[in-house]
């Protein structure tokens, strides 16, 4: 659980065209934003392009299988839409990795939204990764060389050219927040050794410390060590603890 205190935004929606509910963004420095906050946004972002679901993923970069970590989606606070992608996971990280080319689905070539979406410039498409459902995903990077991605659903999803620049731009500033209230995972993992997250992952699968030893051919000194160094870097008060934050994080399986 992210905890971020203080006064949520607020933002003014206005008409600037028939048809069309716009928001007027708060200036930055004025509020802090908490994750309840970040939900909302979202949920206006999802309502001008009348999308129904949305999710915002990070995609870390120091992790050897390319994985994308759920950090707030529109079923907020769980994270029930986030787990219903799944299409080719491996794809969509690398392209967040090296482009911030959008990426729209539909599903299929005969549905409104393959029509709208299709007609933008600047996009590409992709095999649905949420099943039977249209949609678009924009890839964002933030400080200290993060990158993820913000996925908004339904089955009437409908952009522009002008609002996908817009809401791009939103998703950019929406992830830089985000990044900033969670514990960045990249930097986690970059602090943590190959075996604090070897024991880590074992003690997560069920065994003992003696066990741990045994697989990792270690001894069980130092399988204690590297489990209680982990604990301290993820800022743990047990190891259960800290397998938990583990996995939050995305660290381990």
């Amino acid at each position: 659980m992210i905890h971020a205190a203080l006064t949520p935004i607020d933002a003014t929606p206005v008409n600037d065209q028939p048809g069309r509910q716009a928001i007027v963004w708060p200036q930055g420095g004025e509020h802090a934003l908490t994750i309840s906050d970040a939900v909302r946004r979202c949920r206006w972002m999802a309502q001008e392009i009348n999308a129904t679901s949305f999710a915002v993923f990070l995609a870390p970069l120091m992790q050897e299988r390319a994985k994308l970590v759920p950090c707030l989606d529109s079923d907020h606070p769980g994270a029930g839409f986030a787990k219903s992608v799944t299409g080719n996971i491996e794809h969509l990280v690398r392209h967040v990795r090296t482009s911030t080319e959008p990426l729209w689905w539909s599903e299929g070539p005969q549905s409104p939204a393959a029509e709208r979406l299709g007609a933008l410039c600047w996009v590409t498409q992709i095999e649905p990764i949420i099943a039977g459902t249209s949609g678009i995903a924009f890839p964002v990077h933030a400080e200290r060389n993060q990158c993820g991605l913000v996925v908004f659903a339904g089955p009437c999803t409908n952009i522009d050219q002008n609002l996908l620049f817009e809401v791009h731009s939103k998703c950019f500033s929406l992830f830089s927040e985000v990044t900033r209230l969670r514990p960045a995972s990249a930097s986690l993992t970059r602090a943590m050794t190959r075996r604090e997250l070897e024991c880590l992952k074992l003690t997560a699968n069920g065994y003992t410390s003696e066990e741990i030893a045994r697989i990792l051919k270690l001894s069980v000194h130092t399988t204690n060590q590297y489990l209680t160094q982990s604990a301290q870097k993820l800022n743990a008060v047990s190891r259960t603890q800290a397998v938990a934050k583990a996995l939050r994080l995305g660290l381990i399986e």
